[in-house]
């Protein structure tokens, strides 16, 4: 049998190396020499403490954050809400925007946002890339005058459910088109018919020529005129009256002028300002607001010749010898323009709004509040904008109202995209950033995720590393 002593031997050094390696205040409990110390020290720091004067603490002081305190979703304050949380997406057209300026280099834009809202309402400039199109069921294509109607709070819009059907499109050709440009709009028509099962009832062509003019204004944006706007209301007018059609795609012959090929090479190489955009704003403008029917305009331009210089952002234009496919895609399940009409005389936006508001007897100059089927200005929480161009109707009426007449949108105004605008939130919008209901952001992206962030109830600071402290009044 072994002796013992050799393990006992080894113990013992362990445990001498422990004790070596313990902290002072565990030493304490095993050398009874170290306590006196450790008492008299903790005595000694005591009586030092002590003799500092005492005072109450100090709340560090408020410091703003970007994101805190913004103004809540507007269904907490007025709207329907059958549509969710809503948003509405502006670029306007014709001054540049560096995205947005272009052949629908938006879209992708609008796609980001719509799937981070319930309900996006946006215009023709976002969405319209030419041969290219995209539409989405919660995305309202919305012309831009019925578009400031609606966020003035004078008209509403009334989407297509599934169960719904769609629009009857009336298809208008100007008459200054050569032969060979109006059949190939033709036969856009019917292809959408054939391959889309776009409903376009009809097609007129206008009795003269419309005679657009283009021109850029001092600042660089662009501006347009049509030399004949009688010819164009009297197509419209037939197709809505004859036809029957609820929703109107017009194509005007543009002019080529060779003193703007500088600037049309520039807008290819993606650094331009697009100069057809002024005009065909006037002429939706026009139609929507004689009409009061969905409106989307086509340029008729032959095709240019092939370059490879092409920005990306300008390619959708490149593809084919129309601009068409993508307004009849749109228009065929744009919102209806809910309006009140202007006298109890019959005609055809009376009898859309007796059928959309049961003979308006409720909700006085906008038609019934909250019957679950129409969208109001009360029902927006978002607009998004670029941060240069915050001037236009839709912001501003948008901005104007506070919680007292139910309006309750918060501005997300994105810096990125610049444009030749220089009216800005801290110009027009003082009180509005003040209140909460500004907000600026580098990037579409960042709008994105502070959308998210507000449709879920989450104050936007705390998804930040600098939350900032409660306010105290």
């Amino acid at each position: 049998m072994r002796p013992l002593f050799p393990a006992i031997r080894m113990s013992s050094t362990l445990i001498l190396l422990q004790v070596a390696l313990l902290s002072p205040m565990a030493l304490a409990f095993t050398n009874p020499a170290v306590v006196p110390r450790r008492r008299h020290h903790i005595r000694s720091t005591m009586k030092v403490a002590s003799s500092f004067p005492s005072s109450p603490p100090t709340v560090p002081p408020f410091r703003s954050h970007p994101y805190d305190n913004l103004q809540q979703q507007a269904s907490l304050w007025g709207g329907n809400g059958h549509f969710g949380y809503t948003a509405v997406l502006i670029v306007p057209t014709g001054i540049g925007a560096s995205i947005g300026g272009y052949a629908g280099d938006a879209l992708p834009v609008a796609h980001g946002i719509a799937s981070v809202v319930d309900t996006l309402i946006t215009h023709p400039n976002v969405m319209n890339a030419a041969s290219l199109y995209s539409p989405r069921p919660n995305i309202l294509y919305t012309e831009g005058f019925a578009l400031d109607e609606f966020c003035a709070g004078m008209w509403g819009l009334r989407p297509f459910l599934p169960q719904q059907g769609s629009h009857k499109i009336g298809l208008i050709l100007d008459a200054g088109m050569e032969e060979d440009m109006r059949l190939r709009h033709v036969q856009v028509a019917d292809g959408a018919r054939a391959a889309l099962g776009v409903d376009v009832g009809a097609v007129v062509v206008t009795e003269e020529p419309m005679e657009v003019g283009l021109g850029l204004m001092p600042g660089g944006g662009s501006w347009g005129k049509v030399g004949k706007p009688g010819t164009l209301l009297r197509a419209a007018r037939r197709l809505v009256e004859e036809g029957g059609c609820t929703a109107l795609a017009v194509v005007a012959r543009f002019p080529e002028e060779e003193e703007e090929e500088e600037a049309l090479q520039a807008y290819r190489e993606g650094h331009g300002v697009d100069c057809v955009g002024g005009a065909e704003a006037v002429i939706s403008h026009l139609v929507t607001r004689e009409l009061r029917v969905p409106c989307a305009h086509a340029p008729g331009l032959p095709p240019l010749e092939v370059d490879a210089g092409i920005s990306p952002k300008a390619c959708g234009e490149e593809l084919g010898y129309t601009f068409l496919p993508c307004v009849l895609a749109n228009l065929n399940r744009a919102p209806l323009l809910v309006v009140p009409p202007p006298s109890p005389a019959t005609s055809a936006s009376s009898s859309l709004w007796e059928a959309s508001t049961g003979g308006g007897k409720e909700g006085g100059r906008g038609g019934p509040r909250g019957d679950g089927r129409t969208l109001w200005r009360e029902d927006v929480s978002a607009v998004i904008a670029p941060a240069s161009a915050i001037g236009g109707p839709a912001v501003l009426s948008l901005l104007g109202g506070g919680r007292e007449t139910g309006q309750a949108t918060l501005l997300i105004a994105v810096e990125e995209n610049e444009t030749l605008m220089k009216t800005t939130p801290e110009e027009l919008l003082p009180r509005q950033m003040e209140a909460g209901r500004v907000v600026r952001v580098k990037t579409y992206l960042e709008a994105m995720g502070l959308l998210a962030a507000h449709r879920a109830g989450l104050n936007p600071a705390a998804l930040t590393a600098t939350v900032p402290r409660v306010r105290v009044l």
